[in-house]
């Protein structure tokens, strides 16, 4: 069977389910099977395929049509312009998570352009929003903290990957994992678990089946991390750090209102590509900081 040939059997498994992308997701199998870029299968349609990677294609293409992310299959996502290894585990990174990113990124060059800072990011995940700042801004000294072993250890994996030197990992229960350091953070990041666990089971069959429930649920009406989050970060941020976060669509409401009651300033709300409230943020004031 040649290059053609086979995706096409690949397209034709899972061209039925829903949130799949065929051709994408057999090209991208295809390509990673073969190490060779996706250009080269583009090209070399007519190239014949050994047995052996023609049946573990198909076996992989059968499983992605049982539900199973494509992501977890080739083992990876793209993210910020990084390929980051990704497994079961993690959480897969969107990119709408990537505004979040943008904006410290932006608030780095604006704020504290060459100066050394210390960045605190709670349940590190696959490393997406820690590991990407760190990759794009070397003056940046990123605490990474996850209360899991399997998220740290792939973490880990990422931060190898791509040779970051000012990245540190801790295990603990959010700020638990950097209480004994003694640092203080310019900025904080987070992108918590923030489904309400009864909507869980509505979400589509790759993430409710086979992403991680710790890395979704935010307990009955999702707001359970943050209202951790917010108080506690009091003690660590410096006055006028920045405190920054994901959340869901319809939760900015109350995000705001927990940070305005705790004293942080100038909060604000970020949205996402379909014009939905994705992020909050807000400054350490003098009202916290005096608390």
């Amino acid at each position: 069977m040649d290059i053609n040939q086979l995706l096409q059997r690949g397209v034709d498994l899972i061209k039925d389910r829903p949130y799949t992308n065929p051709v994408l997701e057999a090209t991208l199998l295809l390509s990673k099977l073969l190490n060779v870029d996706k250009t080269y299968i583009y090209t070399h349609g007519k190239d014949k395929v050994s047995r052996p990677i023609m049946d573990k294609f198909l076996e992989l293409m059968e499983k992605r049509a049982e539900g199973y992310p494509i992501q977890y299959i080739i083992n990876e996502k793209e993210f910020m312009g990084l390929d980051f290894y990704v497994d079961e585990g993690v959480l897969i990174p969107r990119s709408d998570t990537e505004i979040l990113v943008e904006y410290v990124l932006e608030y780095i060059d604006n704020k504290y352009k060459g100066k050394p800072i210390n960045i605190l990011d709670l349940g590190i995940g696959s490393g997406a929003i820690a590991l990407s700042i760190a990759y794009y801004k070397k003056n940046a000294n990123v605490y990474g903290v996850d209360l899991h072993d399997i998220p740290l250890k792939i973490a880990r994996i990422n931060k190898e990957r791509f040779k970051l030197n000012n990245v540190n990992l801790f295990k603990g229960d959010l700020f638990q994992g950097v209480e004994g350091l003694g640092e203080k953070f310019h900025i904080i990041t987070s992108n918590p678990p923030y489904i309400p666990k009864r909507e869980i089971e509505t979400l589509q069959e790759e993430v409710k089946d086979y992403e991680p429930k710790e890395a979704l649920d935010g307990g009955e009406d999702g707001l359970d991390f943050y209202r951790r989050i917010i108080p506690e970060s009091k003690e660590y941020l410096i006055k006028d750090g920045l405190l920054i976060f994901e959340i869901g669509y319809d939760q900015s409401k109350q995000i705001t209102n927990m940070m305005v009651d705790e004293g942080f300033e100038n909060v604000g709300i970020l949205k996402d590509l379909q014009g939905l409230d994705r992020v909050v943020l807000g400054i350490m004031g003098k009202r916290s900081w005096n608390r």
